[in-house]
């Protein structure tokens, strides 16, 4: 509001000076992400961490350090995940503070753009359509200003501001515009005092790491009993403190899955930071496996479909007996001037028409989604009505031709707005009784060129779209034909949604809504969810706010309002509708490439606990020394499920990762504890030492676990192949190469007893195939 500049200064320059050094600024402790203190935290100070980091000082204080090489793996692993979730940090906190909302205020008598936290005590602050309150304060000047107040009292229903009445930081501007004076700042606003906790960073939602959470404490669990046993056995055998020091740990590290928590967070961060490339700000990591669950896709037609800014095309007068066509145009350029905060309708208006000089306010109601029309009386000049043909339209008792007109608009794809003239305002926000259409404005928008191209897209991977517009059904049903959604030809006029328990059901049968109130936008998105559909939302207006903090997903436009990119979970910087692809397909592959990490590392986890049990029960030490689970962890898991975890991968998300995992897991753990136990125990009958058997069975158990990584991978394409190979290689040169042989206690085997492990290691992996590939059958 420039034009209040003289009656509102605003603070002068040393005001707003004085003011920061006595610290009454709107800086607040808030974070979009964690601070480097808290990943380092996360990756280092867990509960597997201490136990793994307990077991290495004990190995190094009884045992020979060599078989603490898993202490040296875990160093590695935990810095490498501090440094991608750094890196991640970096890139996603630069990209914030291009996306951070701003504040208007007035200083010197200039309007002034300014930082959030900039804003100083008794700052004047300009307010339009979108924008957030960030301070509390006392309305000055209000032109219509209407402001919704949900995040802070749940009431859904905007609330007009007057001269002298108070606003609390939290609400964002609906409809209208005024000039405020900040009264509290920073940690004093009403929105810091009751949200503190709720600003700070929160992980969203994330069924990979809940189903690894859950796994992963039932291995704590487990790994009680199964230290107690191995120790009581040691005892039992009269062992001395370094064999029963080794003999513990080794069964326990295999358990441990280290790099599973490790590789599924890398997989998060190494995903924001590639979408942070294509210019899409992920506020929360997980929320890009929140899409590849998505099967319902919302979105509002413009900024999504087409582009924000529409193009004023022409003016078609209705009425003869009206005003002339040049009084129509004189009254919709002074519309459009008389606008303090025009939307992206009103300024292609007002660069298509001309305002006329001496056409003075006397009253207006200003545009808000719910309405769908704006007013201003001009004195002499009559009131005007701009709006929503359909709405304005029922305040008309009659209006031959003009619906014709309108769907003859509406299918050519125009967008249209109905121009009106009444002898006064009615007292209130309500249409005036009498109304006289003039004529109709017809404004161009312009299909998105990438628009068709992702609605196929996501048709092809099971997505389903809901166009949910305020424009009318007829103009958004010709829109959403053109760019190919499915349905468009059955929308649906959402004035007739009058039965909130039939809401679900018409969800389910219907893709294109015009006519939306934006409390219509959420209850929508309730009721796919309702339904049992994980939902995504895509807006950037004021009127998609509610509805993109009801979705699962939240996805804002770059240039939508403020409003908008505070409570999504994901920004589209550039404003790019084509980037929804990408980012489903990085969702895909975090959660698929989750899942097959999980499948190496939960294998592990099985065969090491079946052992230890056996190994209890038979009375035998246990088949393997640290150094030997290390490598064979190393070269048949963590090192390839590194590279694993970071392959693109197609396939769609499917529900009961837990489930599936462990079917695999479990068998394959299974035959390899068998076929591991049978080796050992057969080569200490025929007469080896517990050293000479312990070769065989790492030899057994590379082998094993190489051969798992290819069921799983199955079939394996070139790139796959390569990493088997090359840990095969990796795996073997540990047998050949003398140094490696002297640390690793392994011995270059005989032809015989290799032919012997080669056997053994077939006929498991035969079973292993045979038994997951039915476990994962049943489970799909």
């Amino acid at each position: 509001m420039a034009s209040s500049a003289t009656q509102n200064p605003g603070l002068t320059g040393a005001e707003v000076r004085s003011r920061i050094e006595a610290g009454q600024t709107n800086t607040v402790q808030s974070r979009t992400s964690r601070s480097v203190w808290d990943i380092v935290r996360a990756n280092v100070f867990t509960w597997f961490n201490f136990i793994l980091g307990v077991l290495c000082v004990l190995m190094l204080t009884f045992g020979s350090w060599r078989d603490a090489l898993f202490g040296f793996v875990l160093v590695a692993n935990t810095a490498i995940g501090v440094a991608q979730e750094v890196r991640a940090k970096i890139t996603l906190d630069r990209l914030s503070l291009i996306s951070a909302p701003k504040a208007h205020v007035l200083r010197d008598g200039v309007p002034t753009e300014v930082g959030v936290g900039e804003v100083v005590l008794d700052d004047v602050l300009s307010l339009g359509p979108g924008e957030q309150v960030v301070v509390d304060a006392v309305m000055l000047e209000s032109a219509g200003l209407e402001l919704d107040e949900s995040a802070l009292t749940g009431e859904a229903v905007p609330v007009a501001k007057h001269e002298g009445d108070p606003v609390m930081s939290g609400s964002f501007v609906v409809a209208g515009s005024g000039l405020c004076r900040a009264t509290a700042v920073g940690p004093d606003s009403y929105a810091m005092r009751i949200q503190r906790e709720g600003r700070r960073f929160v992980r969203a939602h994330s069924d990979i790491m809940d189903g690894i959470t859950r796994i992963l404490k039932l291995i704590g669990i487990a790994m009680v009993p199964v230290a107690a046993l191995t120790v009581y056995n040691s005892w039992q055998r009269s062992a001395d403190a370094a064999t029963m020091v080794t003999n513990t740990v080794a069964p326990l590290v295999a358990m441990v899955p280290e790099g599973l928590v490790l590789l599924s967070s890398i997989a998060f961060a190494v995903s924001a930071v590639e979408l942070a490339r294509r210019h899409v700000l992920v506020n929360e990591l997980a929320a890009v496996e929140t899409l590849a669950r998505t099967d319902v896709l919302c979105a509002d037609k413009t900024g999504t479909l087409t582009g924000r800014e529409p193009m004023y095309q022409r003016f078609e007068p209705l009425s003869e007996a009206g005003a002339h066509q040049g009084e129509a145009l004189e009254a919709l350029g002074a519309l459009a001037a008389a606008d303090l905060a025009p939307d992206t309708t009103m300024r292609a208006i007002a660069a298509g028409v001309v305002a006329p000089a001496g056409w003075a306010s006397a009253a207006s109601v200003a545009f808000s989604s719910a309405r769908k029309w704006s007013a201003v009386d001009f004195g002499v000049h009559g009131a005007w009505i701009l709006g929503a043909p359909d709405v304005v339209l029922d305040a008309v008792p009659d209006a031959p031709g003009v619906r014709e007109r309108l769907d003859a608009l509406a299918s050519q794809h125009a967008r249209v707005l109905l121009l009106a003239r009444a002898e006064s305002l009615a007292e209130g926000p309500a249409l005036p009784s009498a109304l006289t259409p003039i004529g109709l404005v017809v404004l161009a928008e312009q299909l998105r060129p990438d628009a068709a191209e992702t609605v196929r897209y996501l048709a092809e991977q099971g997505v389903s779209m809901r166009v949910i517009s305020g424009d009318s059904a007829q103009t958004v049903a010709a829109i959403a034909s053109a760019t190919g959604v499915s349905g468009a030809d059955r929308a649906v006029d959402a004035r007739t949604l009058t039965d909130p328990a039939a809401l679900p059901e018409v969800m389910e049968r219907t893709t294109v809504f015009g006519r939306v109130m934006p409390e219509q936008k959420a209850a929508m998105v309730s009721a796919l969810q309702s339904s049992g559909h994980t939902v995504a939302m895509t807006g950037d207006g004021v009127n998609d706010v509610v509805a993109l903090k009801q979705a699962d997903l939240g996805i804002a436009m770059g240039s939508g309002v403020p409003a908008a990119r505070a409570v999504a979970q994901v920004v589209l910087l550039d404003d790019r509708f084509a980037s929804v692809p990408h980012l489903m397909a990085e969702g895909r592959r975090v959660v698929t490439n989750a899942e097959r990490v999980a499948n190496l590392f939960l294998t592990k986890t099985t065969w090491a606990a079946i052992l230890a049990l056996v190994v209890v029960l038979l009375g035998v030490p246990y088949p393997f020394l640290p150094r030997h689970v290390t490598l064979a962890g190393s070269v048949a898991i963590g090192i390839p499920a590194f590279f694993f975890a970071l392959e693109p991968t197609g396939r769609a998300y499917r529900p009961g990762f837990v489930r599936r995992v462990l079917r695999f897991a479990v068998p394959a753990g299974v035959v390899i504890a068998v076929a591991v136990i049978g080796v050992f125990v057969g080569a200490r009958q025929m007469g080896m030492t517990v050293a000479e058997a312990r070769i065989a069975t790492t030899l057994v158990l590379v082998m094993l676990s190489l051969a798992v990584i290819a069921i799983l991978e199955w079939p394996l394409s070139r790139w796959r192949l390569a990493v088997v190979g090359a840990m095969t290689l990796l795996g073997g040169l540990a047998f050949v190469v003398p140094a490696a042989r002297d640390f690793f206690a392994l011995a270059l085997p005989s032809w015989s007893e290799l032919a012997v492990a080669v056997a053994v290691s077939a006929v498991s992996a035969a079973i292993i195939a045979l038994l997951t590939t039915r476990s994962r059958r049943a489970a799909a």
